[in-house]
C-alpha cells in the first residue's frame, strides 16, 4: 500500500470539527498533563486518549489532572518524546531529497531552544547547580534524543513520504453529546482516497498480550475521523523508536463502534464521579512514578478538598431507586 499526499498542512493549525463551540482545552497529548494553572479547577468537557487512559488507570490520578490541574514535574523521558516528535514534524518542511537523517539531527539543538523557551520550567531537568555536570547530562540527553531520530529513517523513508497532515488537533462531538479531542502525529493518504494514521513512540513497543491497549489511542483517533469524515482509516500504524518495531492495524467499523460504546461507559463513570466526587485511586505498578503519592491515600496523603459542588445521592428505599437530592424522580 502506497501513501502520498493530497495536501499539505504544516503546523498544527488543521481543526476538523463538528462543534461550533471553541476547544476548552489545548495542547497535544504529550503536554496534556497540567503544570500550574492559574485558572482554577474546572468540570471535564471533553476526553481525550491522554485522559481516557488517565481514568482507566487509576480515577483519582484523573481528577488530579484534570480537575484539580495539579502541578506535575518535568520529565525527561517525555519532554524528549516532545522534542523527537517535534523534529520530525519540522523535517517534512524542508524538500524531499533533504530529508536526510543529519539534517534531522541538526533540528534537534534548535528545536530544544524552541521548547525550552516556551516551557522555561523544563530548565528544571537540567538543574545549574553544578554547570560542568549539567553539561555532561545535557549532552547525553540529546544524544539519545539523536539516536531516536537517527533509528526513524530505518523504518521509515521521509523522502518518499508527503503527508497531508502533521500535529493535526481533530475533535468532534457525538450524538449524545461526549466531544472527542486530540493530536495526530501524521496523517497520510493515498491516491485513492486511503488513510493511515501514523504515531510516533519514543519508547519500546509493548508485548504482544499489551498491543490491545497500545491500539486504543489510535482507534480513539480512527473512532474520530469516521465520525468526522466518514471515511475509516484504513491503516493504524505505531511507529516504536525506542525498540525499532512498528506496529500496524487495519480496522473495521466494528472496532470503532466498539471504542464508542466503550468510551461512552467510560464518560458516564466520569460523570458520576464528577458529581459525587467519588474519585477512588487503583494502585499499580505505575504508581512509583506517580507525582501525587504526596496527597494520595494509598501513600497516606489526603487529597485537596474537592473543588467542585457535589450532589448527594439519596439511600435506596425498598422497591424504589436512589435519586440526587433536588431532583424530580422521573
Amino acid at each position: 500500500m502506497v501513501f502520498r499526499s493530497l495536501s499539505v498542512a504544516g503546523r498544527r493549525v488543521c481543526v476538523m470539527s463538528t462543534s461550533e463551540q471553541p476547544p476548552a482545552e489545548s495542547g497535544s497529548p504529550r503536554s496534556e498533563a497540567p503544570a500550574a494553572d492559574v485558572s482554577g479547577p474546572r468540570t471535564p468537557t471533553s476526553l481525550s486518549p491522554s485522559r481516557a487512559s488517565d481514568f482507566m488507570q487509576c480515577p483519582l490520578l484523573y481528577r488530579f489532572r484534570v480537575i484539580d490541574r495539579l502541578p506535575e514535574k518535568p520529565s525527561a523521558a517525555a519532554t524528549r518524546g516532545t522534542l523527537v516528535h517535534a523534529v520530525l514534524e519540522r523535517l517534512f518542511d524542508a524538500p524531499a531529497v533533504e530529508r536526510t537523517a543529519p539534517r534531522a539531527k541538526a533540528l534537534i539543538p534548535g528545536q530544544w531552544d524552541r521548547l525550552l523557551a516556551s516551557r522555561p520550567e523544563l530548565g528544571e531537568l537540567f538543574p545549574e547547580e553544578a554547570e560542568e555536570e549539567r553539561g555532561e547530562r545535557l549532552a547525553q540527553w540529546l544524544a539519545e534524543a539523536e539516536a531516536l531520530v537517527e533509528r526513524w529513517f530505518t523504518l521509515e523513508d521521509p523522502t518518499r513520504l508527503e503527508p497531508a497532515e502533521r500535529e493535526l488537533f481533530v475533535e468532534t462531538e457525538l450524538p449524545s453529546g461526549l466531544r472527542l479531542r486530540g493530536v495526530i502525529d501524521r496523517v497520510d493518504v493515498a491516491p485513492t482516497g486511503e488513510v493511515r494514521i501514523v504515531d510516533y513512540k519514543t519508547g519500546k513497543a509493548p508485548r504482544p498480550e499489551y498491543s490491545e491497549g497500545a491500539l486504543f489511542q489510535m482507534k480513539f483517533y480512527a473512532l474520530v475521523v469516521w465520525r468526522l469524515k466518514n471515511v475509516v482509516p484504513r491503516r493504524l500504524q505505531l511507529v516504536y523508536l525506542g525498540s525499532g518495531d512498528v506496529l500496524t492495524y487495519d480496522p473495521v467499523e466494528a472496532d470503532l463502534l466498539r471504542v464508542e460504546r466503550k468510551l461512552h461507559a467510560l464518560w458516564e463513570a466520569i460523570r458520576q464521579a464528577t458529581e459525587t466526587g467519588d474519585w477512588r485511586p487503583r494502585p499499580t505498578k505505575l504508581c512509583g512514578w506517580c507525582d501525587h503519592r504526596a496527597v494520595c491515600p494509598e501513600f497516606g496523603g489526603t487529597p485537596p478538598v474537592y473543588p467542585l459542588p457535589v450532589v448527594p445521592v439519596r439511600p435506596v428505599e425498598p422497591g424504589g431507586e436512589g435519586v440526587a437530592v433536588g431532583s424530580a424522580p422521573a
